[in-house]
């Protein structure tokens, strides 16, 4: 029987090019043409001895979802004589689209570049270096041996950025996989076990056009959707007075993130739309964070009768909170990671929405942990020259693998 840390560091040197590999790789979301970079982390994990499932989302759900091309991905990995011999089932997800770059870099985004100590590439932290940390972490666990029972699931998805819906909701509903446990995609100092929900809403507000030099002939749309503005501003003035009782996860939040609308400098604009972003802490009940939003901009609507006002629901995510079981997995990913980090790594909670509210709302206990620095800043997740520290990977990996251990133990 080999020790786990040495399994691993025989290992590393192979998954730091695994993980280049998935970097070199574009999976920009969007546009979400995601399926030759599942193809190339199959044969990457075929070649590390794994049966690769290859499940193809149907092409009108991808649609509708505004992506191109997806391809989910399910390694299984049986401990055990056989299968009468029980045993949980544990699935580590990671998602494989990204942000796409934008502006800024000091380095070639698909590179993949090593500089001190650190890889560079877009979604070398979030999140394909979970796809390494999770697949070497099973390969050393194989390697040890030992007396254990149970299965290890992979679920590599590609739709994390466009919501999670046809990537792990979609192998939960669909039956691919009946998980007891699961572990998301996370950083290495800190075990996330509740997360913010997340609302989106369009408001659409429709006018009449008219010529600029008879204003009074039309209905000015962005007037009524500045109304409708500074009523959301003043509202979201209110949040400060409530704080989640998770550490790590703050106040609610309101961002009117995008605006579009009108038809040129010299004309009145006949239709003006907005798209806002409501972050909602666990202890909100989403359903009443919509209907109140409804009701401000409703209210604010009022002050221009002439104006239509519509709005429409573009996401909902439900907060993340823990279920019985989540202490199991927490309890074991701290203890491990608190000493091989080696500081104190307690469970917390993250001002985000991630893919694990899907298999919390399939009652599957989850926690994130994975491979990364202490916060998203320190990663650049999201902005220009995102990085990784490799010791992270390396410590994270071990982690993962002892954690495993504890729940396949017999």
């Amino acid at each position: 029987m080999t020790d786990l840390s040495q399994a691993i560091d025989a290992a590393f040197d192979a998954e730091t090019r695994f993980l280049a590999e998935l970097v070199k790789v574009p999976s920009d979301n969007p546009p979400g043409d995601c399926a030759a970079h599942a193809e190339r982390a199959a044969e990457l994990l075929e070649g590390m001895g794994f049966t690769v499932e290859r499940h193809r989302v149907p092409i009108e759900l991808v649609r509708a979802n505004g992506m191109v091309s997806a391809v989910n991905l399910v390694v299984r990995h049986r401990f055990g004589a056989n299968i009468s011999d029980g045993g949980p089932v544990v699935a580590l997800n990671a998602h494989g689209d990204v942000v796409p770059p934008g502006e800024g870099w000091t380095r070639d985004p698909y590179g993949a570049d090593v500089v001190d100590g650190w890889m560079y590439g877009r979604g070398v932290a979030v999140s394909k270096s979970d796809f390494a940390t999770y697949a070497f972490a099973l390969k050393a666990l194989i390697a040890a041996g030992g007396d254990l029972k149970g299965t290890v699931e992979l679920h590599l998805t590609y739709d994390e950025e466009a919501g999670g819906e046809i990537g792990p909701k979609w192998l939960l509903d669909e039956g691919i996989s009946k998980p007891d446990f699961a572990i998301g995609a996370g950083f290495s100092y800190g075990v996330v076990t509740a997360h913010n929900g997340c609302l989106h809403l369009e408001v659409e507000v429709n006018g009449k056009s008219a010529h600029a030099a008879l204003p009074s002939t039309g209905i000015d749309a962005l007037e009524a959707a500045t109304g409708v503005l500074n009523a959301l501003y003043a509202h979201r003035k209110s949040f400060a007075g409530t704080v989640s009782a998770v550490p790590g996860i703050g106040s609610p939040q309101l961002t009117v993130g995008l605006i579009k609308g009108g038809i040129n400098t010299n004309v009145v604009p006949d239709r003006v739309t907005l798209r806002l972003d409501r972050r909602m802490i666990p202890e909100e009940t989403p359903a009443a964070v919509e209907t109140g939003l409804r009701a401000v901009i409703a209210d604010a609507a009022k002050a221009f009768p002439a104006a239509r006002v519509e709005v429409r629901r573009i996401l909902l995510a439900e907060p993340l909170t823990p279920l019985p079981g989540t202490d199991k997995l927490a309890d074991s990913l701290c203890a491990h990671a608190s000493r091989i980090m080696g500081e104190a790594v307690a469970a917390k909670g993250v001002p985000l929405y991630t893919d694990a509210r899907h298999y919390a709302a399939a009652g599957v206990p989850i926690v994130l942990y994975g491979a990364g620095p202490r916060t998203i800043e320190e990663a650049n997740a999201h902005r220009a020259d995102e990085r990784l520290p490799l010791s992270d990977l390396r410590k994270a990996t071990e982690v993962v693998a002892l954690t495993l251990r504890d729940l396949l133990a017999v």
